[in-house]
């Protein structure tokens, strides 16, 4: 444990004791202090929650204010609108433009005769002059280039056939578009049909209406449309000025016209920034004031401008163009007044609490310079004993014959006994401060790191083993066992981690040689029953073999591969019980001698019973005649009563089996086995046992690794060590 971690929790001890000590002595001036507190937090409170109310009150009259105007300039924009549609419709059901228009049509389209031949053609321009110039539907003539090229126009109204053919225009009418087309389309059902606010020739923002004409006396449905009436004109001077509110006395208050586009917000009206019409796109936000008058017209809400500004909104729908009235003031003029309020209240407020917390400060100083005084020749004395407790610390943890270190939150080393020192080569002193990584070297420094990190995030210890490989091939493979532990008491949560270091290669190495003897010994057995038996020699090394397979496809733990193996190699060892005369019989078996083959693998359990392998070999042995479904011996085992080894080793069993020749049989086909192994399956075998084993041999490669199972005995290739 650190230095810093005692000290800590020394004085922690020590604060805690001379508050106990004090309580009677500070127990009226604590209430005092409680008591002030609550008047200041009382105060505070009802300052905020009176301010709070007026301001509510306050953005309530603002919604009203703001309401009134937006309902006024919306109503003066879908007045605007209407007069303008009216206008064009007055043309649509003249009686004398729908007769002069139906002759027209007719002359030109189904006579042949040019416009200017038609004699109706000349009354209708002067109706469309006169229409235009009375409506506003006109602007004066540009003067043209010198090259004598008229310019087009930026206002009109002009009347075309059922199909959209431009006949007959006033003088200036502007040339035909996609938006026009659109809107003439929409026209077709019947109805009259805005031509949306778009930019002209000269980026003029431009709005009309279509109306159809239908011939006279007709039912009015779309198929008696004989053409249409389209009026164009600019918006700068007409529509824009409608928007400013007379007598509006506010600096940032700002009306303008909004339209959705997809999930877009176009701005179609000039904006106070000088911003165009038509200019400006925004994507459609939670915060943006445009967005919500589109998606809430009426309502009211402070949010952002297309500036980033907070600004008091609310927005109006126009009836006659899909358009939005969205009205604006910011907050800051707004609400001027009542933060002002704010302020000042704050402000004498604050001088009050000052006055009084300054005469309450006074009177604690004076209180705790004694107890500050009585503190400090408590600390000399603290100090002193975690001097004494640090060596006491230092000269324990030198004294074991582990490295004991401790890393900080940056994977610095904090402490390190002599031990973690001589491992490095460097002192203790030297260690402190530097990472893990300068020290360790940025292998085993990564391993370190990760471990540390896991134990700070949970609070939890952890273990590893990890083997350390030496750049000098003289040097032999140390491992090492680190336990790591958070350094956390119930008052402090330390990110520090303390480490232990333990060279267990020894204690391994040994472990591994009886591994390797007991290796050694398990294969001479084996040899040794295969000579008695050479119509099955190499059958337990096959089925250990298979089983292995199995079990690392079913995820098993290494104790589990480990165990299989084990047992699988064994599993014939009962057979030196076993007449050789029986092994080496090539006429099939009475049941009799059936019986006794069977029984061999009761014996392997039992001459195996008294070997310490720390595996379950000879329990797994003694249950490889159970089956499935309980139908087995000795003992009827059901289901996951067998062990899941005993149950692997059956199935590899079985199927080492049917796939090798025999003396009295030839080698089934592996899809044959595999057939008989479902047939078998959730009675004899386990299925999930026996699907792993398909799976292996269909998508791990085992026919090809295991074909030779099915080869003849002089032919089949060595297994030994496999």
């Amino acid at each position: 444990m650190p230095s810093r971690e005692i000290y800590n929790r020394i004085v922690m001890a020590d604060i805690e004791i001379e508050a106990s000590g004090k309580k009677k002595t500070y127990k009226t001036l604590s209430l005092g202090v409680l008591l002030l507190l609550a008047v200041i937090a009382a105060g505070i409170w009802g300052t905020f929650k009176f301010v709070d109310e007026q301001r509510v009150r306050d953005v309530r009259n603002w919604e009203i204010r703001l309401g009134i105007v937006a309902d006024s300039r919306a109503a003066s924009v879908d007045e605007w609108l209407r007069k303008q549609e009216q206008a064009i419709g007055t043309l649509a059901t003249n009686a004398s433009l729908q007769v002069y228009l139906t002759q027209l049509v007719i002359e030109t389209a189904e006579n042949g005769n040019s416009i200017s031949e038609v004699p109706e053609a000349g009354y209708l321009i002067n109706l469309l002059n006169n229409q235009a110039v009375i409506s506003g539907f006109w602007e004066p003539e540009e003067p043209q280039i010198r090259a004598n090229v008229a310019r087009p126009g930026r206002a009109g109204i002009g009347l075309t056939d059922a199909s959209g053919t431009l006949l007959v225009s006033s003088g200036n009418m502007p040339p035909m578009n996609p938006t026009i087309r659109a809107a003439m389309a929409k026209a077709g059902e019947g109805q009259a049909a805005l031509i949306d606010l778009y930019e002209g020739i000269n980026g003029d923002p431009t709005l009309g209406f279509v109306w159809p004409v239908f011939a006279v006396q007709d039912e009015g449905s779309s198929k008696d449309i004989i053409g249409y009436v389209i009026g164009l004109r600019t918006v700068e001077s007409s529509l824009f000025p409608l928007l400013f509110q007379p007598g509006d006395t506010l600096q940032t208050a700002e009306n303008y016209l909004v339209r959705r586009d997809g999930n877009l917000v176009q701005y179609i009206s000039p904006l106070a920034d000088g911003t165009l019409a038509l200019a400006r796109k925004l994507s459609i936000k939670d915060d943006l004031a445009a967005a919500f008058a589109v998606e809430r017209p009426g309502d009211f809400a402070i949010l952002s401008n297309y500036l980033g500004s907070k600004v008091l909104v609310t927005g109006r729908a126009l009836t006659v163009a899909p358009w939005y009235l969205v009205r604006t003031v910011t907050e800051r003029e707004a609400l001027a007044e009542t933060d002002q309020r704010l302020s000042t209240m704050l402000g004498i407020f604050l001088l009050l609490i000052f006055a009084v917390a300054g005469t309450v400060v006074a009177v604690w100083r004076h209180g705790t310079s004694i107890r500050a005084a009585e503190l400090a020749l408590r600390y000399k004395e603290i100090a002193n004993q975690l001097k004494d407790r640090s060596e006491f610390l230092k000269i324990v943890t030198d004294q074991q014959p582990t490295a004991i270190a401790v890393f900080d939150s940056e994977d610095k080393y904090t402490f390190a006994n002599s031990v973690a020192a001589a491992d490095v080569d460097i002192s203790q002193d030297e260690m402190i401060g530097k990472k893990v990584a300068s020290v360790l070297g940025p292998s085993q420094a990564k391993e370190i790191i990760e471990m540390s990190n896991l134990v700070r995030k949970d609070y939890e210890p952890r273990s590893q083993i990890s083997r350390l490989h030496s750049d000098d091939a003289e040097k032999p493979e140390r491992v090492i066992k680190s336990d790591f532990v958070p350094l956390r008491s119930a008052r402090v949560n330390s990110k520090e981690v303390l480490t232990v270091f333990q060279d267990i290669t020894d204690v391994v190495m040994a472990q591994e040689r009886r591994e390797e003897v007991m290796r050694d010994l398990v294969s001479t057995l084996v040899a040794f029953v295969d000579r008695r038996d050479p119509y099955s020699a190499d059958q337990s090394r096959r089925v250990a073999k298979v089983a292995v397979a199995v079990a690392r496809e079913m995820g098993a733990s290494d104790e589990l591969v480990r165990t299989v193996d084990i047992a699988g190699n064994l599993m014939n060892i009962g057979k030196i019980l076993v007449p050789a005369d029986i092994l080496t019989k090539t006429n099939n078996l009475t049941k009799k001698e059936m019986d006794v083959i069977r029984n061999s693998l009761i014996s392997s359990a039992d001459l195996l019973e008294e070997v310490d392998f720390d595996l379950p070999v000879a329990s797994t042995l003694r249950q490889l005649q159970e089956n499935y479904d309980g139908s087995g011996q000795p003992n009827g085992l059901v289901g996951t009563q067998i062990s899941e080894a005993a149950r692997i080793i059956a199935v590899a069993n079985a199927f080492v089996g049917m796939v090798s020749p025999r003396a009295y049989r030839g080698a089934l086909g592996f899809s044959e086995a595999i057939k008989n192994l479902l047939d078998a399956a959730d009675t004899r075998f386990d299925r999930r046992v026996v699907s792993a084993l398909i799976n292996y041999l269909e998508n791990r490669g085992g026919r090809e690794n295991w074909k030779y199972f099915s080869e003849s005995l002089d032919e089949k290739p060595s297994d030994i060590g496999s």
